[in-house]
């Protein structure tokens, strides 16, 4: 039996193409006058990536001009969201599991805590951590070993879920987590996890058992 849950927030627990346009708005306009000029797949491309991944990554991985990654950085810095956001329908199937539950999420501390009390969820958790690539270089498996040592949890003893194998499952699965990776589009194979699943169905009786 599992005694805590490690929680992903952005489409794990909600799905970000469902704030994406009110979110991204000036942002994705920015893309487009910079990196569409040139490059307009490129731009879609980006875009599209910034509903799954932290905004550093995809501004380094697409090469955005310095002048862009700024005024990215400093859009989304002082950002909040502040309009109505629902979780998956599913994830009710997570918030009945009576185990200890900690969200573990990265990106810009303020608009990450204003999703959180959009989709008033934080009395689910036991706590929850932002991993904010602006105030430290701490990752989330850094997270992950503070809270075993902090609580006591043998690796055994925890369930990681999220939805991207590259952020918490590759963390988890480095230090020997076991995992559950939620695909709701079925993009990812199974290949190093534990679990692979659609909906979180059986995720009460893989933790109780």
């Amino acid at each position: 039996m599992k005694r805590a849950l490690f929680l992903d927030l952005d489409n794990t627990i909600y799905p970000v193409r469902s704030i994406a346009h009110q979110l991204f708005d000036k942002l994705f306009k920015l893309i487009d006058e910079d990196l569409g000029r040139d490059n307009k797949a490129a731009a879609d491309k980006a875009k599209d990536e910034l509903t799954r991944r932290p905004y550093q990554h995809v501004a380094d991985e697409f090469g955005f001009s310095a002048a862009l990654k700024e005024q990215g950085m400093e859009i989304l810095r002082n950002c909040t969201f502040e309009e109505p956001m629902y979780p998956f329908e599913h994830y009710n199937d997570l918030r009945t599991i009576p185990i200890d539950k900690f969200l573990v999420t990265t990106g810009f501390t303020k608009l990450q805590m204003s999703k959180v009390h959009r989709l008033n969820i934080a009395a689910d958790f036991k706590n929850i951590y932002v991993v904010d690539p602006e105030l430290s270089n701490q990752t989330k498996k850094d997270v992950f070993r503070k809270i075993m040592e902090e609580y006591g949890y043998a690796e055994q003893e925890i369930l990681v879920i999220g939805d991207d194998p590259n952020s918490e499952i590759k963390a988890a699965i480095e230090l020997g987590i076991d995992t559950f990776l939620f695909d709701p589009e079925d993009k990812h194979t199974n290949e190093g996890v534990t679990h692979r699943a659609k909906d979180y169905a059986d995720v009460a009786e893989i933790v109780l058992k």
